[in-house]
């Protein structure tokens, strides 16, 4: 009798669990407004873009945690059970993979710095604040921050809580040269429905203005679109981008955005380091050609890789690998240089790119 009771039990505490995880996820979900200004740590001194060539870097930072032993859990299907898969890397994995990103701003340096992915304050990198550590590797650069997924607890794994993902506090930095005439998060169209929604990112946009000597302004886009969805919330991302940038355009300003896109660039396959060889269910999207007028252009290195699938470890020319992280930049940009760094994806499942433009007026 004490056993049939028993599971009896089982059931009803699960459910009291999971719908105890559904209503303080509900209570606690950051709804953040259209529009809401940066959260600002520095200041520049420069007030003004007085050269016409500039260069900017972006880099998905996968939050120090996603570096070439991670094998994510959630991308392997584990919404109730890791699998075995890496939730939260060990506190030595982060520390190495936080130090690799540093190095390499250090390394490759630019008047701008796009990245997406940066924890504030989260369980999953043990609450390393990466915004501020950043910003002490630019001095004098201006410090933006974009807050994208604050959630006090991510419940996933499921069925595993002793083992949940935990609070998290991540977003977009922007860091720049020169200081900014307005400095805004806007957030991004398209939700998941409930209760998906609970647990996904806030897309935002990341948007700055800068003086140049030329009279017009230079408007820098920060980008992390939708990554899990079939196409239509990335749709409405996009052309709500469009929308803005063709904006800023048609009053004579400079516009470049730059990010992490989940998508590939038009055109380009999503297999092309690897025919063939996508996952299954995994093919890919293309950015719509006719998104932009024809003499908008999108700017990517073809020769480097910028994003790998994290479902197992990183292995060389075993791990699929595809292109997502690249700029647009309207018909008064023109670009220089462009160079993907490849590093073997050691600090991130994404690869960083550089770039080196001309303000044409």
């Amino acid at each position: 009798m004490k056993k049939l009771r028993l599971l009896w039990l089982l059931p009803l505490l699960f459910l009291v669990y999971f719908f105890g995880v559904l209503l303080y996820g509900t209570f606690t979900d950051y709804q953040p407004q259209s529009v809401l200004p940066a959260e600002i740590a520095a200041h520049a001194a420069g007030k003004t873009v007085k050269d016409s060539v500039v260069s900017l870097m972006i880099w998905n930072l996968g939050y120090a945690g996603l570096g070439a032993e991670a094998d994510f859990f959630y991308q392997g299907g584990g919404f109730f059970t890791s699998r075995g898969r890496m939730v939260r890397p060990p506190k030595a994995l982060v520390e190495q993979y936080f130090a690799g990103t540093t190095a390499a701003v250090n390394l490759y340096q630019a008047d701008f710095y796009l990245f997406q992915e940066v924890d504030y304050a989260s369980k999953r990198s043990y609450y390393l604040n990466q915004f501020a550590a950043m910003q002490q590797k630019v001095p004098g650069f201006f410090a933006a921050y974009f807050p994208n997924y604050r959630a006090k607890r991510v419940p996933l794994p499921l069925l595993e809580p002793w083992n949940a993902y935990g609070a998290v506090n991540s977003g977009l930095a922007t860091y720049a040269k020169f200081e900014p005439t307005e400095s805004k998060r806007l957030q991004l169209p398209g939700k998941f429905g409930w209760p998906k929604r609970l647990f996904m990112l806030d897309r935002c946009l990341g948007f700055t203005r800068y003086k140049t000597r030329f009279g017009k302004d230079l408007v820098v886009i920060n980008i992390h679109n939708e990554a899990f969805d079939k196409g239509g919330i990335k749709r409405q991302q996009e052309e709500f981008l469009r929308d803005l940038a063709l904006q800023e355009y048609q009053k004579g300003n400079f516009v470049i955005a730059g990010g992490d896109w989940n998508t590939c660039p038009p055109f380009l396959p999503h297999d092309v380091f690897m025919k063939g060889k996508a996952p299954k269910g995994e093919e890919g999207q293309n950015m719509n050609p006719a998104l932009f007028p024809a003499d908008w252009h999108w700017i990517y290195d073809p020769t480097v890789p910028t994003n790998r699938n994290n479902d197992q470890p990183y292995q060389a020319k075993k791990t699929f690998v595809t292109l997502i992280d690249y700029f647009l930049v309207s018909p008064n940009v023109k670009v220089r240089k462009v160079k993907g760094i490849s590093q073997e994806f050691r600090f991130s499942d994404h690869q960083a790119v550089w770039m080196e433009v001309e303000l044409v007026p």
